[in-house]
């Protein structure tokens, strides 16, 4: 089946659920695309035509069907410096210029989109791979978490210039449709699934407060309060200009490419992530170096055209996902819809409430926290559960990227850790008299102290023989310990034998001294493990 086949199949075959699943994310996206561009400093509708560029062009090219993509706050965050010193240096010029932190950003955005499309030209994507188990369910949970905290925010309403949580009236008001929006949800799919119980939840919650004149929070009432004028605006125009204002950068060029670099970091991370996370909700499995491309384009388009630029949504991607939409007509759908409900439903959009919305968060919420982890961290290693918990912690109080590092480094200390205490050497002589130490567990960095302790080259006899058969050279620092100790019992004038070092292992000796090449005597091949002896003579 050749590619044009397999994205029209891709299209057309669940088209019902994937368009309504898209038009329930295109719902949800809205809030959080204008709550993103308010975090960073930006116009609401750059923050939703970012949303609808990275949406559209993700969910055709994109590593795997079913995905979303917009402007996420884990990216606005930090962005929000950039903005912020890009208005000061732009109002302190002879001729003021307003808004030049957003121009910075259009600029900033094609170097993020260069850098995201290198990393999957060089396939780095499938690094996501590696990231371990604990990291991972920290990472869903912390993100749980901090989509949880997040909703909070829409508890609040403005009263006198004061933005102050509900009280009151106001407060059982919210919480009431919030509540019977997750009723609904919990609830349809028991009868139907037909039909997303999410955009159910959403059609009946607004059709009460609309036809039963009930005054709530709305899409349109949290812009307005934030600082916006609504939905309704002009699509912004290409940056033509966008390459007559690296004159203003003179001087500030080392803030743009580190923030370029920070954010690409960010969006690659939490897109691969997403991606792991949906291939193990549906079984699929995606391409990590395509995500990273086409979300390298995405930037790079919204750099040129004016947008916030994103990257993937955990939380929309989850709604999609249980929604039915698993072809990339869903995240086509959703991003199109958010498009028109932008240029021509944006007086009903702004009607819909802020709590059928949050209901449906906190929904993605409960599904997307690990509730397995509390019954097994006192089954696992003390080590991973405490990575875990870090991963967790570390998501809430700084973001996902840094937690996810944080997480791989702390597992990879672990293991290097414990690989470094797994070095052992059993000793014994032959009846000719040579001393034979037979190693077993990895020799590289980590565990070249324990391995030189094993050794007394004073003492031992005029013939050594050091067998490898349980054992492999991983790295630079284990070839060094060799000829380090090889060393030790030639200046003594003894002889010593390294046996059963694999090819591989020969090939690291060799490449990093060539020089190993005359103690090679012989390569004997093995039929139990392929595995080669090698002679190290010191009389060579």
């Amino acid at each position: 089946m050749t590619l044009l086949q397999k994205t029209i199949k891709n299209f057309t075959q669940n088209p019902k659920n994937d368009i309504l699943s898209g038009l329930t994310v295109a719902l949800a996206l809205i809030p959080e695309a204008v709550a993103f561009a308010f975090v960073a400093g930006i116009d609401p509708l750059v923050g939703l035509y970012g949303a609808f560029m990275m949406g559209i062009v993700t969910a055709l090219f994109g590593g795997r069907p079913g995905m979303i993509s917009g402007a996420t706050g884990a990216m606005a965050v930090v962005m929000v410096h950039l903005i912020q010193k890009g208005n000061e240096v732009g109002m302190s010029l002879q001729t003021p210029i307003e808004n030049l932190g957003l121009q910075w950003l259009f600029i900033t955005l094609l170097f993020v989109g260069g850098i995201q499309i290198l990393a999957g030209v060089f396939k780095l994507g499938k690094f996501v791979r590696l990231i371990p188990h604990p990291v991972m369910m920290g990472f869903v949970n912390g993100l749980a978490i901090v989509i949880f905290l997040s909703q909070l925010g829409l508890f609040k309403e403005t009263v006198n210039g004061q933005t102050t949580y509900m009280t009151g009236h106001a407060l059982w008001t919210m919480l009431g449709f919030v509540t019977l929006t997750m009723a609904i949800m919990f609830g349809l799919p028991k009868l139907t699934k037909k039909v997303p119980a999410a955009l159910v939840a959403i059609v009946v919650v607004a059709c009460i407060t609309i036809f039963g004149g009930i005054e709530v929070s709305t899409v349109g009432s949290f812009i307005k309060e934030g600082g916006g004028t609504g939905l309704q605006g002009e699509l912004p125009s290409f940056q033509a200009q966008i390459f007559g204002l690296f004159d203003t950068l003179q001087g500030h060029w080392n803030l743009i490419f580190s923030t370029a670099f920070i954010l690409a970091a960010v969006g690659l991370i939490e897109s691969l992530m997403t991606l792991n996370l949906i291939d193990e909700l549906t079984e699929t499995r995606g391409s990590g170096n395509r995500e990273c491309v086409a979300q390298g384009s995405a930037n790079l388009l919204n750099g040129l055209f004016g947008g916030m630029g994103g990257c993937a949504m955990i939380g929309q991607s989850i709604i999609n996902v249980n929604s039915g939409g698993r072809g990339r007509l869903s995240g086509a759908a959703a991003a199109i819809a958010l498009l028109c409900f932008v240029l021509f439903g944006a007086p009903l959009i702004e009607q819909i409430p802020i709590a059928a919305l949050v209901g449906v968060m906190f929904m993605v919420v409960i599904g997307t926290f690990a509730w397995s982890s509390f019954r097994i961290l006192h089954k696992i290693p003390l080590a991973d559960a405490f990575v875990l918990i870090a991963v967790s912690a570390i998501t809430v109080w700084q973001d996902l990227a840094v937690a996810v590092i944080a997480g791989v480094i702390m597992s990879a200390l672990v293991f290097a850790w414990k690989s470094a205490t797994m070095i052992r050497a059993r000793k014994h002589i032959k009846d000719d008299g040579t001393k034979v130490y037979e190693i077993w567990g990895p020799l590289f960095f980590g565990s070249i102290q324990n391995f030189n302790l094993k050794f007394d080259p004073k003492n031992d006899p005029d013939e050594v023989e050091i067998d490898f058969i349980e054992s492999k050279v991983s790295d630079h620092s284990g070839i060094e310990a060799l000829e380090n100790l090889a060393d030790k019992y030639i200046v003594l004038g003894k002889n010593i034998k390294f046996t059963h070092l694999s090819q591989d292992c020969i090939t690291l000796l060799l490449k990093a001294n060539p020089g190993f090449n005359k103690v090679i005597e012989t390569a004997i091949d093995d039929p139990r493990y392929y595995v080669v002896s090698d002679v190290m003579d010191s009389e060579v």
